[in-house]
């Protein structure tokens, strides 16, 4: 058996693996989700979100059929799109960029050639592409979709592998057919699409880094002369929004270069990826300093960026299919690639929708207020911990360094947490972020 057929052999046995079973129900309960006045508390969030299979109607140009596993996108806060640039390229928004809806949305997909991924403008076309609110997909809002992401460019300088042009519809030019294959998967999401989101705020530090290591992934496939190739198991769109939360400091890179019978038995899936950044970013022992210190990558968010990836404002968020729908089917699924009984991916799951901090803003937000408070109300010496903490003696002083930052950090927290209870306790509608930018830098 060659390379290229094993691969193939391996990620067709890897996709058999992907275990679920029923209509996947979009919602995770009642929640009070408002983007804009979230933006006003944390200006700069990366939003990561697993979506569903797409399902199109039969007769309606390229009939794209998703499996179930779905796909994984993700939205930057605060990151604008390089909009004179004729290749998708992104840098941090300017003061004359500072809106509600300053934000770019990115995907990678097995379509391109010469970009891992390209970037739509917008959080609101984004993910809704040109429907109004509680509009409905009809062919006119569909086309007015595509026309407006024609208009944006968001596809010039970006070729397509020969192959994608097999199913080329008769009578459609080969650039409509680029638009027509990437609505619904790489822009305007919820047209044809039920997603499960999870945010995560960062510092304007963080943001700088993603947004280099975003132009550098691009920039080594521009000229044409290395392919961007996509496969399942080790570079697919979940190796690529994982890695976009590892640039911020959220956890470990996940390598794209293994081999292919090792990347075959662990390799990340998007509703997979959801449950873990919620686990990550909302789970973490954050009263206990010396697990925190053990984690290498906590202790190095701490120390570098003052951050840890457990804090305020990391809620979770569903959106079904739009509906009523006249160009995709809306029950669609979105599982899980879970090993029976050694996984508690769904129990986790199921939930969150229990508990309020994990998807309402406020209940967040009282949450880590109680959490900061009850911390500094139990204050110990550094010195008690390393007594109970069975660390290295060689590690004494790192820890008492890194207990230091700590100490602050919290100290921090608690205020700012309580600042932004006020702040929402005061908005009874809807906020713009003003020209220049958010009301404070997050975290």
């Amino acid at each position: 058996m060659n390379m290229t057929a094993m691969i193939r052999f391996v990620s067709v046995v890897s996709l058999l693996l992907l275990a679920g079973c029923g209509n996947t129900v979009y919602s995770l309960g009642e929640t009070k989700d408002d983007p804009a006045l979230y933006a006003t508390i944390f200006p700069y969030y990366i939003e990561t979100c697993a979506v569903s299979a797409m399902k199109k109607m039969h007769g309606l140009g390229f009939e794209y059929q998703g499996g179930a596993g779905g796909h994984a996108v993700v939205y930057l806060n605060g990151v604008c799109r390089d909009a004179g640039s004729s290749y998708p390229s992104v840098h941090m928004c300017r003061g004359d960029e500072q809106t509600a809806d300053s934000g770019v949305g990115l995907s990678s997909n097995g379509h391109f050639s010469n970009a891992a991924w390209i970037a739509t403008p917008g959080r609101q076309f984004f993910f809704d592409g040109a429907l109004d609110k509680g509009e409905g997909v009809t062919r006119a809002s569909y086309d007015r979709t595509q026309a407006r992401a024609k208009q944006l460019g968001i596809l010039d300088g970006v070729v397509f592998h020969e192959d994608a042009y097999d199913e080329l519809p008769p009578g459609m030019s080969r650039a409509e057919f680029k638009y027509e294959a990437s609505v619904g998967t790489d822009y305007a999401i919820s047209l044809g699409r039920g997603r499960f989101c999870a945010r995560l705020p960062v510092n304007r530090e963080q943001m700088q880094r993603v947004v280099a290591h975003l132009n550098a992934q691009n920039a080594q496939y521009r000229d044409g002369k290395r392919t961007f190739e996509m496969t399942v198991t080790n570079q697919n769109c979940s190796h690529f929004t994982h890695n976009v939360l590892a640039a911020a400091g959220l956890w470990d890179e996940w390598p794209t270069d293994r081999f292919v019978l090792i990347s075959a038995l662990s390799f990340p899936v998007p509703k997979n990826e959801f449950v873990n950044q919620m686990r990550r970013s909302n789970d973490l022992p954050i009263d206990d300093p010396v697990s925190l210190y053990r984690d290498a990558v906590a202790r190095q968010a701490l120390l570098r960026d003052d951050w840890l990836p457990d804090g305020p404002g990391a809620i979770a968020d569903a959106e079904p299919v739009r509906a009523p729908n006249d160009i995709y089917e809306t029950n669609v699924n979105l599982i899980f690639y879970d090993r029976p009984v050694l996984s508690s991916l769904q129990s986790y799951f199921d939930n969150l929708p229990t508990d309020p901090r994990y998807t309402d803003l406020a209940g967040n937000l009282h949450y880590y207020a109680d959490v900061y408070s009850r911390i500094g109300a139990e204050w110990k010496s550094p010195e008690w911990w390393l007594a109970h903490s069975h660390l290295p003696s060689g590690d004494d002083a790192s820890f008492v360094a890194f207990y230091k930052r700590y100490h602050d950090y919290v100290d921090r927290m608690n205020a700012a947490a309580n600042h932004d209870l006020l702040t929402l306790q005061k908005s009874a509608h809807p906020v713009v972020v003003a020209a220049g930018g958010a009301a404070r830098d997050s975290n």
